[in-house]
């Protein structure tokens, strides 16, 4: 009896395990940057989908801004369009640019679809609608890079008039300028910024990495927390590697603007936003300000 009683009462011991972390966290704001392998693996896509309706009934508010690099390279290769890279970023001309709105904007409402499918209200925008993203022109190094932009603004209140009223936001980077020119926005720059604006509790970032370590090439040294200026150091030490620093210092800038905590995830784990946000170990790494308390239990 006692044995065959066991999964159940496991089942339990994760329910109690979790209950402070609902408490603690009950009516806050957190935005999911939602991208990497976690969007073009099927199941992982309607695993993460299913992790933020189990946020939003919990309790937490929660808003995903998603990218789309992987599909967008698809439909390039397929219609034969060139492809042109500077420093590392897309130069995105006008045809290259109507292509990533449409395949962003397919994306955008498949998404709304799998959280919809659980019985979660949810709404696809473009960075565009409601004025959300106001953009300007990104140079790289001085180069002229196209249709790329960055942010100068954000206006959260149609965001804000979304989650009271009970909906999802599913957010894709695009905004525009003053001069109504639309532009392709880093999906991480865009989550940042609008976690900053709108002052969430967390931000999320689902990756292809387990987290940070303290050696990169030993990943026995995941660090499951670290203070802005701990992370500052890894950085100027080099224990960073080139591919992670934009995202660390994403990071730093969203914690420096008033958002309370910032995880950074592998979205290839399944169900990994509940394992790290309602485990007392967590399994990726949360960055926190140098004057926050640990929230972590130690094991």
């Amino acid at each position: 009896m006692v044995k065959h009683m066991q999964k159940y009462l496991d089942k339990a011991e994760v329910l109690i395990e979790a209950l402070p972390y609902i408490q603690r966290f009950n009516g806050m704001v957190i935005v999911v940057k939602y991208g990497g392998s976690a969007m073009t693996n099927d199941n992982l896509k309607e695993q993460v989908m299913k992790d933020v309706s189990l946020l939003k009934l919990v309790g937490f508010k929660p808003i995903i801004v998603h990218g789309g690099g992987k599909e967008i390279n698809r439909w390039v290769n397929k219609i034969g369009l060139e492809t042109e890279f500077v420093n590392g970023l897309r130069v995105t001309d006008a045809e290259t640019m109507e292509l990533v709105e449409m395949v962003l904007s397919k994306v955008n409402k498949s998404l709304v679809s799998l959280v919809e499918s659980v019985g979660i209200r949810a709404i696809g925008i473009s960075g565009k609608d409601g004025g959300l993203f106001k953009t300007e022109k990104k140079y790289s190094d001085g180069e002229d890079i196209g249709y790329v932009g960055e942010i100068t603004g954000v206006d959260t209140s149609i965001i804000k008039d979304l989650v009271k009223d009970d909906f999802v936001p599913i957010i894709c980077p695009i905004g525009r300028d003053d001069d109504n020119n639309t532009y392709n926005i880093n999906a991480d720059d865009a989550a940042c910024a609008l976690a900053s604006a709108i002052g969430a509790g967390k931000l999320a970032f689902l990756t292809d990495m387990e987290g940070v370590y303290r050696d990169i090439d030993d990943p026995e040294t995941l660090i499951s927390e670290l203070k802005v200026s701990e992370a500052t150091k890894l950085i100027d030490e080099g224990n960073i590697g080139g591919g992670m620093i934009p995202k660390i210092q994403n990071c730093i800038d969203a914690i420096t603007s008033g958002v309370k905590r910032v995880h950074i995830l592998d979205g290839r784990i399944p169900h990994c936003l509940l394992l790290e946000i309602f485990t007392n170990k967590g399994i990726g790494t949360a960055i926190i300000a140098d004057h926050e308390e640990p929230f972590f239990e130690e094991a």
